[in-house]
């Protein structure tokens, strides 16, 4: 494999932060700023380190710099409009933080946009990031859609996501309003028509993306705006969020997250780092160890039913289970149900460790696509999810013994799709 000039650097920088995410959970603290920074101005003299002005690095960035560009002309296109940004049904920290980014950039240009999703948070870090910093994301159902005046949005976003993920995407299209701008991180996904679209799965975080806009000037962050400093933020524990504590993060995410290290409150970072789990969130990661089983260092575990708001608690049990030792995958999945039981769902997230294990293409491998070809999963580096309708299939589960029959064909079949690409006999990895 051919290396990148800048990766040793790059990997000092990684082990650095990787030392100090050990140091600063034993003293409750998280000092990304000090990591990054220093690591940088120390190889600034090199020449295969990229310079420590951040204009200087985007002006090296032909890809970032064009994108910029075309965002700005677009959005000076489509001054006064009201837009809709779409985040997948269970935000995550880099969804949000990007979102809000975009809807502050689009204030420039007197553009109302509207962040909403109709999941809902449940992970305790997502919830504390919302609370802690305002971010203004909207839950809207598909009964809410049903009561909005949609004639009143002249074009949809998606933000880390493609639509896919998202359960108020079919209504918004049969609404005919015009997807503008499409953002995200992950491999492209199915074709859409979009007026502007940024995918680079090459970066491992949308927040990324969205912080090199800013660095182009198309918001100049202020550092004695409150919004400003809570955005800064927020982009930091998106970048920090899906680059796992900047261990996986490659240069750009470093220089974004040297950039915006000059406007984050490291204090209310903090307290979002150290939000707690729920007792409903430990109770998902015991049955996980109990349910598991392991594999050619894979680890399987299938949790059973879980409430639509506890759906977060999946990723979280992935994220314990691939810390055992010997095990470099983890794959948790359960039956998810809504408030009213009557829509079900088998909603799983993988997490691995091992560098050539792609989650897009394992993903879908495991479990295909649906009748109209879209697949029911998909990954970035490291993480990866699903989600399969029960169709016919859900809901009725008054009757326990029913409700056990029913999750018992679920868990072998999902099982037997993962063994088949875990087994090296049948399908070697």
């Amino acid at each position: 494999m051919q290396l990148n000039p800048s990766f040793h650097q790059l990997e000092n920088i990684s082990s650095k932060t990787n030392d100090m995410s050990s140091s600063s959970s034993e003293n409750g603290e998280t000092d990304i700023k000090k990591t990054v920074e220093a690591k940088l101005t120390q190889n600034s003299h090199t020449a295969s380190v990229v310079p420590e002005s951040s204009s200087t690095l985007i002006r090296g960035n032909l890809q970032a710099q064009q994108k910029a560009e075309e965002l700005r002309e677009l959005l000076s296109k489509y001054s006064h409009e009201r837009q809709l940004i779409i985040l997948q049904d269970f935000p995550d920290p880099d969804a949000l933080s990007s979102a809000w980014t975009y809807q502050l950039i689009a204030q420039q240009y007197d553009i109302k946009a509207e962040i909403i999703y109709a999941g809902t948070l449940s992970h305790q870090e997502n919830i504390a990031l919302v609370r802690l910093t305002s971010l203004p994301a909207q839950r809207w159902t598909l009964q809410t859609l049903k009561s909005k005046d949609l004639s009143l949005y002249q074009g949809l976003v998606l933000i880390d996501n493609q639509g896919t993920t998202s359960q108020l995407m079919p209504v918004l299209q049969q609404a005919k309003i015009p997807l503008r701008v499409v953002i995200d991180h992950h491999n492209l996904q199915e074709d859409l028509n979009y007026e502007f679209v940024d995918i680079r799965p090459s970066i491992r975080a949308t927040a990324t993306i969205l912080t090199q806009y800013l660095q182009t000037g198309l918001l100049p962050l202020d550092s004695s705006s409150s919004q400003h400093v809570k955005c800064a933020t927020a982009l930091m524990h998106g970048l920090h969020s899906d680059t796992n504590r900047l261990m996986q993060a490659k240069e750009e995410d470093f220089m974004a997250a040297a950039y915006l290290s000059r406007f984050y409150d490291a204090q209310i970072l903090k307290a979002i780092l150290q939000a707690n789990r729920s007792k409903r969130v430990m109770d998902v990661i015991e049955r996980s160890l109990k349910n598991r089983i392991v594999q050619n260092n894979f680890s399987i575990a299938g949790v059973g039913y879980l409430r639509y708001d506890d759906r977060d608690a999946i990723p979280q049990a992935a994220d314990f289970l691939v810390t055992e030792e010997n095990v470099h995958t983890a794959v948790v999945y359960g039956i998810v149900h809504d408030e009213d039981d009557e829509l079900e769902v088998v909603i799983g997230s993988l997490r691995t460790t091992k560098l050539t294990l792609d989650p897009d293409e394992f993903i879908k491998e495991a479990f295909g696509q649906d009748s109209s070809g879209r697949f029911f999963g998909g990954g970035r580096s490291s993480a990866g999810g699903f989600e399969i309708p029960m169709g016919f299939l859900s809901g009725s589960n008054e009757n326990s013994s029913y409700a056990k029959m029913k999750w018992e064909v679920f868990d072998s079949q999902i099982k037997q799709k993962l063994l088949k690409l875990v087994n090296p006999k049948d399908n070697p990895i």
